[in-house]
């Protein structure tokens, strides 16, 4: 017991001081407030939002807005992935397909992705499909990127190699030039898992009668500025928590490499 407490140790204070700086940033929001250096109209007490936030999550309207937001996040992230991924490993693999699709890839990129919200509403409507068009044309990109550059830095050894042996091209793309794009593709999903959160709660804010984004602005526009700062500091959660969770997914896949 005391062995496995001493090993646990490490690890424990290592996540505290990964944290220290958020733990401050909440203390100082606190002392603002309490030796009165900023006014509660503009940032209300960090002691009100925690209580302001616990009411929310006992109630049900605030887990329904939030289940309206993930299922839009998250099916739009996954198309994303799956689209994305595909189009950048064919990029890379394929020169015609390559020749079409770069021109694209290069003017969208820099586009910003919440000049679409208007588009996506225009064509979709308030509902849950223009948001999940909106992630998934936002999130695409960085996973195309992000596969299709792991996809060219493969080892041209390696493929030469497997086509030597006798291997098909499909058995090289999928023995040899995938596993060495997994790393760039998953990073190009982490990048697209936080632009994810941005278009989700920047759509709601304006197109949506559903979603976390929606609650923040119908609390803000109420006057509860604990509940608005509340349901903030709940996304910003649930972000940090899909980070982590994902970062843990990506060591256990990429484990092969060590």
């Amino acid at each position: 017991m005391s062995a496995a407490l001493s090993r646990a140790m490490p690890a424990v204070a290592s996540a505290l001081f990964r944290y220290l700086p958020l733990v401050i940033l909440l203390a100082l929001w606190q002392a603002a407030n309490t030796f009165h250096l900023v006014s509660t109209a503009v940032l209300p007490p960090l002691s009100a939002v925690l209580e302001q936030g616990c009411e929310l999550v006992t109630s049900f309207d605030f887990w329904d807005h939030t289940a309206s937001s993930l299922y839009r996040g998250g099916l739009g992230l996954l198309i994303a992935i799956v689209v994305g991924g595909a189009l950048g490993i064919a990029m890379a693999w394929w020169r015609p397909i390559r020749y079409v699709s770069s021109p694209l890839v290069e003017i969208f990129y820099p586009l910003p992705k919440s000049a679409l919200i208007p588009i996506t509403a225009l064509w979709l409507g308030f509902g849950d499909s223009s948001k999940v068009l909106l992630i998934f044309l936002g999130c695409m990109l960085p996973v195309t990127i992000g596969a299709f550059n792991g996809a060219r830095g493969a080892e041209q050894t390696l493929i030469w190699s497997a086509r030597s042996l006798g291997a098909s091209r499909w058995r090289t793309l999928l023995d040899v030039v995938f596993p060495s794009a997994l790393p760039e593709l998953l990073n190009g999903i982490r990048t697209a898992l936080a632009l994810s959160f941005i278009l989700l709660v920047s759509a709601e804010m304006i197109v949506a009668r559903k979603g976390l984004g929606y609650l923040i602005g119908f609390l803000g526009d109420g006057g509860n500025y604990e509940g608005m700062f509340a349901v903030v500091l709940a996304i910003a959660v649930l972000g940090l928590l899909a980070d982590r969770a994902y970062l843990a997914v990506s060591r256990r896949v990429l484990r092969w490499r060590e």
